[in-house]
């Protein structure tokens, strides 16, 4: 088997970085607006980085064409779309039939997460402590202190956060609304996902089509890469299962890339327009080797210690920094951009004002160069 997955590689056809980088913005709706309801992409990206409540809504300015914030904010409100931890145990926005077919899969992530807190839960028993859990939030739904606070009660002498953390870890906990909703405040309050959504849990997405539908959104893609997105391993059984429905390319590095057949992989020449995307925006976090979009100059350069920042694409790639002000949307370029490309970052930042704040006047003010 090692030899021939080897005799492929050499043969297979080279994507270069700017094919892969086109392939991926046109399976993440970013080299045109979609035509396609929120909850079509939140479903065809399986999922939307969510560690704050904005980042979903600006993710999906920047990707669909005549999309209002309210639109997802209904989802979220008639449990259509939840909030919870799957892909690399972080918090994801989902369909809710995404929300109950890959948290289940996605359980040995949170169950790594767990590993880190084992010295705070000695003498606690983790079955009990699910039933419990599960009991005190359909009750009614719990903030985190409000959880800590009840199972400490039964565990005096384990470390508080490491109980809270051990229920979400274990359970399939959401949000709820109003948190995630637009423009609307809320503490982080959680319940189960059944009986948020009034329906089970089901059995854990089969492996194979979580492949295929990475892919679409994400690919062509390794390995690892996928691995990277889930936060799971051993997913090269799945890709070997479907090599025969499979295409087969090999990028810069020689590293073995698999594709759906009949997936778009544009012109390398193809214009990228100027694209303003949230912190933790999935684009810069679902692949091992992120050169497609993240020049190696600029690797690191959108965090700052605990901190992300919101991101500008410039010709496809990592170019800079936004943030929005009182009265200003400021626009950080990691190099001086000319006439053209400040028109073209200007014209879309128009865009994303008026899709997710319509009626307010914002200037765009282009700030210091970020060297």
């Amino acid at each position: 088997m090692t030899n021939t997955k080897r005799s492929v590689t050499r043969t297979a056809p080279r994507l270069g970085t700017r094919a892969l980088n086109r392939a991926t913005l046109d399976r993440q709706l970013l080299l045109r607006p979609a035509r396609m309801s929120a909850a079509g992409a939140v479903e065809h990206l399986v999922g939307l980085q969510a560690q704050n409540v904005k980042p979903p809504y600006n993710a999906l300015a920047a990707r669909l064409d005549g999309f209002a914030p309210e639109e997802l904010s209904r989802l979220m409100a008639d449990r259509e779309a939840v909030r919870l931890v799957t892909m690399r145990s972080t918090l994801h926005t989902h369909t809710a039939a995404d929300c109950l077919a890959l948290r289940p899969l996605m359980q040995p992530a949170t169950d790594r997460e767990l590993g880190q807190f084992r010295s705070g839960l000695a003498g606690v028993d983790l079955d009990r402590l699910d039933r419990l859990a599960r009991d005190l939030v359909e009750a009614e739904p719990r903030t985190m202190k409000q959880l800590r606070e009840a199972l400490l009660r039964e565990w005096p002498d384990a470390d508080p956060q490491a109980l809270a953390v051990a229920a979400r870890c274990r359970l399939p906990l959401v949000q709820v609304t109003p948190r995630g909703l637009w423009e609307r405040g809320g503490q982080v309050a959680l319940t189960t996902a059944e009986r948020w959504l009034g329906r089970p849990v089901g059995v854990p997405a089969e492996p194979d089509a979580v492949v295929l539908r990475y892919l679409a959104a994400f690919g062509p893609a390794s390995v690892r890469d996928m691995q990277t997105w889930a936060g799971l391993t051993r997913l090269g059984e799945a890709f070997e299962r479907l090599r025969p429905r499979l295409v087969t390319f090999q990028d810069d590095k020689g590293t073995e890339l698999f594709d759906l057949p009949d997936a778009p992989r544009p012109d390398p020449d193809t214009p990228a327009p100027p694209r303003f995307l949230p912190e933790f925006d999935n684009l810069l976090l679902s692949h091992a080797d992120r050169t497609r979009v993240v020049p190696a100059e600029h690797r690191g350069r959108n965090w700052q210690g605990n901190i992300a920042h919101c991101t500008l694409l410039v010709d496809g790639l990592l170019a800079g920094l936004w943030r929005l002000e009182r009265d200003a949307l400021v626009i950080e370029p990691f190099a001086p951009l000319g006439a053209q490309r400040r028109a073209e970052v200007t014209a879309e930042g128009e865009r994303m004002l008026r899709t997710m704040h319509p009626g307010t006047s914002y200037d765009i003010r282009f700030g210091t160069v970020r060297r």
